[in-house]
């Protein structure tokens, strides 16, 4: 079996290389499982370095000129070759603990897409708190968060993959999609908890609380025009890093 990882990246030339290097130490960990792997980072218009840093450190790149998270997956999802696809953030890092958890789950023959608990790298106790709060959520609804998703590559597919409609939050409609499409075949989406992953706190300390408590009230009240607007979405593509 091969796991492509696909990592959508928008100027990420500071924190790629961490991730990089931490997910290159984590695959190592599946060959005893007999799995093999593939890294893809979908430069999505960036106008630093991260192509080539991500070339460096062996990755393949492939480009996406519409800067967009949905299509910046998509684009790399479509150069994937691997029976399953593992979407994971540019500033992210799995552990060999979270890659090992995930290919059991894979193995278990119940499991059509999945993904992982989250820790914050850093931050106040507000971050924190946030993200076990985001936790429960995910855990008793089953929700993706796009950080960790791993899905079988025909199911994505088939579904058509990431909506081009959504600047943020696409991984919940996908979430919602794969459900349906799990309850047809017999199996389910999974939220693993063993070993959260790492991901980082920095919009915390990027943008004003005013900023991000705007854009959840914008988004827990209208949330559709919110997420299919560019400008609502702020935070992921004006390139604050």
């Amino acid at each position: 079996m091969t796991l492509s990882v696909v990592i959508p990246a928008f100027n990420e030339e500071r924190l790629l290389p961490g991730t990089l290097n931490a997910l290159h130490a984590a695959l190592q960990s599946l060959a005893p499982l007999g799995w093999n792997h593939e890294v893809i980072v979908c430069d999505n218009n960036s106008t630093d370095h991260t192509a080539r840093i991500a070339a460096d450190l062996g990755a393949r790149v492939v480009f996406e000129p519409v800067n967009m998270i949905g299509r910046a997956r998509n684009a790399g999802a479509a150069a994937a070759t691997g029976e399953w696809i593992l979407f994971l953030d540019a500033d992210s890092q799995p552990s060999p603990a979270l890659l090992q958890a995930t290919v059991q789950a894979i193995q278990s023959g119940k499991v059509l897409a999945g993904g992982s608990t989250l820790r914050m790298d850093q931050g106040p106790f507000s971050v924190h708190f946030a993200a076990s709060i985001w936790n429960t959520i995910s855990r008793v609804g089953c929700w993706l968060a796009g950080s960790y998703i791993f899905v079988e590559t025909a199911a994505f597919r088939e579904i058509g993959g990431f909506s081009l409609q959504q600047f943020a939050a696409e991984e919940l409609d996908l979430a919602k999609r794969l459900k349906r499409l799990a309850r047809s075949r017999g199996k389910r989406l999974v939220i693993l908890t063993t070993a959260p992953l790492v991901t980082s706190a920095r919009k915390a300390s990027l943008y004003r609380p005013f900023e991000i408590g705007w854009f959840l009230i914008r988004a827990l009240f209208r949330p559709r025009s919110t997420f299919a607007n560019r400008e609502a979405c702020a935070m992921w593509y004006d390139g604050r890093r």
